[in-house]
């Protein structure tokens, strides 16, 4: 029976064809056609679109992990500079472009195709009560072309393992900058990293880090016992509450679906659009 390890191996391949949108250049040229001016404001346009015109509070809400005020600098003027729908259209055309450079013909191709099947059949099995940026994603329609199928699938399964995670961390009063203080002494990634991609400053860093040692999770800035025994029961919710539509998919559909991400995964990285220790934190797939 699919186990939750299969919810981790099928989100560390779909990832970095997702993350497209955040790192490739055609992605960020199709904001800026959109109206969106540099990184930041075209990664919070193009991932809330499907939120609609979202302010802030929103926003922060259900990206969790994000400084408030950071999240502030930029929602709701976003939607000044273009609406939730060319932003979503931008996205798409983003997602094209790289995708047909990476992957040339696999666009098209058949096996293209079956990976859209698949990722559909898992998409439509989300369970959405609770989980509003899956929800979000998957009222989207479906794009005719398979490429970009693929893409949307990816995103409303990965969203919906992102909801899960908050829930994970929410449950146990670990706030947004607690877990990346947790992820950062894991030695998932880096805290240069996250606090430059995520907002948080020295001052709420620090102040995240003493509350976990007075809960004993940390000693020193490295991992208790305790504190590694929590961060590897948030893992395990996030995998166990992820697993519903690879549940849906079966065995061997999923067994399928991961030989057709190996090489797409594979592209991605090998055409250096897969930042190395990059702040979303996702392990290599085993």
């Amino acid at each position: 029976m699919t186990s939750p390890g299969t919810a981790r191996r099928l989100w560390a391949l779909g990832e970095p064809y997702h993350a497209l949108t955040y790192f490739a250049d055609e992605c960020r040229a199709a904001g800026a056609d959109a109206g969106l001016q540099g990184f930041w404001q075209t990664y919070f346009g193009l991932r809330a679109a499907p939120l609609g015109p979202a302010g802030p509070e929103l926003v922060t809400a259900v990206f969790y992990n994000f400084a408030p005020g950071f999240v502030a600098r930029r929602v709701p003027a976003v939607w000044s500079a273009v609406t939730p729908a060319a932003a979503l259209e931008a996205r798409l055309a983003g997602v094209d472009g790289a995708v047909r450079r990476v992957l040339g013909e696999w666009a098209g191709s058949q096996e293209a195709g079956e990976a859209a099947r698949l990722l559909g059949e898992a998409a439509a099995a989300v369970d959405l009560p609770g989980r509003p940026m899956a929800a979000a994603n998957a009222g989207l329609p479906v794009p005719a072309e398979p490429h970009l199928a693929v893409w949307q699938a990816l995103t409303t399964l990965r969203e919906h393992r992102g909801d899960g995670h908050n829930a994970a961390l929410l449950q146990r009063g670990i706030p947004g900058v607690g877990g990346h203080v947790l992820a950062a002494a894991a030695g998932r990634t880096d805290r240069e990293w996250l606090q430059r991609a995520r907002g948080w400053d020295d001052a709420a860093w620090d102040v995240a880090a003493a509350d976990l040692a007075a809960r004993g999770w940390l000693a020193d800035g490295e991992l208790s016992a305790e504190g590694a025994a929590i961060v590897a029961a948030v893992e395990a919710d996030t995998d166990r509450l992820a697993l519903g539509p690879w549940q849906a998919l079966g065995d061997a559909g999923c067994d399928r679906l991961a030989e057709l991400l190996a090489p797409v995964r594979l592209a991605v990285v090998t055409a250096g659009l897969w930042p190395d220790r990059n702040p979303i934190g996702v392990p290599d797939p085993v």
